[in-house]
C-alpha cells in the first residue's frame, strides 16, 4: 500500500467528516463510504448505521429510491426530471449534477427541501471511483418565497405573484406570437354576505370559490386572488372561445356551490366576470389586458351580475 496515497486519503475523510456542510460519499458499488457528522445532524442518521452498506435513502424516504448520487454512479441521469419533479431548475453540469427535492426526512419527523449537488470523482484511467453528494437545508427559503407569493387564506396565488406573471407571460406570448387570455373575476355582494354571515364565513366563502376556480381552470392557467372577492386568471395561448369555456366552466362551479346568500338576486353566492384575450405586443403595455378584463367585468356587474362579458375593442 502506497503510504503517502493512504494518508492523503485518511486526511481527505478528516477533511469531509468535519466540514460544515453535509457531505456523504458513494463508492462505485453505490455503498456508502463517508458520512459526515454534518450529514448526521441533518438526517438524524448516524454514520456507523450506514457506512459500507446502500441504506442511505432511509435518512431520506420512507421508501426506498435512488438519491442523485446514486444516479450518477449508475448513469442514469435520464430519471432526474422524474424523480425530482419538485426541483425548480435541474442542472447537468460536465462536472457534476444539481437538483433540489422535497425529502421526508424520516428519522426526524419532518419534511425538508434540499438542494443537492453532485460531483463524480474519477481515477487516473477515467473510470468513475466514487461520487460525492453535498446537501443545502432549504426550506426555510422555499418557505419564505411561498408565503410571499401565496395567499395565507385560499392558498393561491397573490397579487404579488400576479404583478411577476402578468408582464412575464405577455413578453412570452409576444415572442412567440401566441394569444393570451385574461378573466377577472369578482363575487357578487360579497359585503352584504360578510355582514349577514360573518367574517368566518365570509372566509370559508372565498375558499370555496378559490377551489371552484381551480377546478375550472385549464393545467397551465394561472389562478389568482387578486385582492378581497377579486380573483383573476392567466390563461397562456387561450382564444378567446377557449377563454370564454373556462368562464363558462367557472360561473357552473360556482353555482354548483350553492352558498346561500339572501340578499342576492340570485338567492346564492355568485360571480361576475370579464374576459379579455389578444396576442401581445412587445411595445405595448401588459396592464392594457388587465384594463380590458376589467371594463367587461364592470359591464357584466351592471347587466345583473351571475355572468361573463368579453372585453370588445383593439387593446
Amino acid at each position: 500500500m502506497n503510504p503517502i496515497t493512504e494518508s492523503a486519503r485518511q486526511f481527505a475523510n478528516q477533511l469531509l467528516a468535519y466540514l460544515v456542510v453535509p457531505v456523504f460519499v458513494l463508492d462505485a458499488e453505490q455503498r456508502v463510504v463517508t458520512w459526515n457528522h454534518a450529514c448526521e445532524e441533518l438526517t438524524g442518521v448516524m454514520a456507523a448505521e450506514l457506512i459500507g452498506t446502500r441504506n442511505h435513502w432511509r435518512a431520506f424516504y420512507d421508501a426506498p429510491r435512488p438519491c442523485l448520487a446514486d444516479i450518477v454512479v449508475t448513469d442514469r441521469l435520464g430519471e432526474i426530471a422524474a424523480l425530482y419533479a419538485d426541483s425548480e431548475q435541474v442542472v447537468t453540469l460536465e462536472h457534476g449534477v444539481h437538483a433540489a427535492n422535497w425529502c421526508a426526512m424520516p428519522q426526524r419527523g419532518q419534511n425538508l427541501y434540499l438542494a443537492i449537488d453532485v460531483r463524480p470523482v474519477y481515477d487516473a484511467g477515467g473510470r468513475l471511483i466514487a461520487a460525492v453528494e453535498t446537501l443545502r437545508d432549504m426550506t426555510a427559503q422555499i418557505t419564505l418565497q411561498h408565503e410571499a407569493t401565496h395567499d395565507g387564506l385560499t392558498s393561491l396565488l397573490n397579487r404579488r405573484a400576479f404583478d411577476g406573471y402578468l408582464p412575464r407571460e405577455w413578453k412570452r406570448a409576444a415572442h412567440g406570437g401566441q394569444p393570451l387570455s385574461l378573466i377577472m373575476v369578482d363575487i357578487d355582494h360579497f359585503k352584504h354576505y360578510n355582514d349577514t354571515h360573518g367574517h368566518i364565513r365570509g372566509d370559508e366563502c372565498l375558499c370555496q370559490v378559490a377551489a371552484a376556480l381551480q377546478e375550472a381552470t385549464r393545467p397551465g392557467d394561472l389562478t389568482i386572488r387578486y385582492g378581497g372577492e377579486e380573483f383573476t386568471v392567466i390563461l397562456p395561448g387561450a382564444q378567446h372561445e377557449a377563454a370564454a369555456r373556462v368562464a363558462e366552466r367557472i360561473k357552473q362551479r360556482i353555482a354548483a356551490l350553492a352558498l346561500p346568500h339572501p340578499l342576492s338576486e340570485w338567492g346564492v353566492v355568485s360571480v361576475s366576470m370579464g374576459v379579455a384575450t389578444t396576442v401581445p405586443q412587445v411595445e405595448v403595455d401588459a396592464m392594457t389586458l388587465l384594463a380590458a378584463a376589467d371594463a367587461a367585468l364592470y359591464r357584466a356587474k351592471h347587466a345583473g351580475r351571475n355572468r361573463f362579458f368579453l372585453a370588445s375593442g383593439p387593446m
